[in-house]
């Protein structure tokens, strides 16, 4: 069994807009966050530039 580091449980840095974001698989293959998928195709709208529209 191998330990974890610290490294493994640190949480990576995020946008403060999505401070709080958290997202997780159950044991059924579930996806579980934290925000709605709405909440977040708002937030990628807003901050990500698509490509396909150049």
């Amino acid at each position: 069994m191998k330990k974890k580091t610290k490294k493994s449980e640190e949480k990576p840095t995020v946008n403060k807009d999505l401070s709080g974001f958290d997202i997780t698989i159950n044991s059924f293959g579930e996806i579980i966050s934290t925000y709605s998928i709405d909440e977040l195709n708002s937030f990628l709208d807003k901050n990500v530039k698509d490509k396909k529209l150049k």
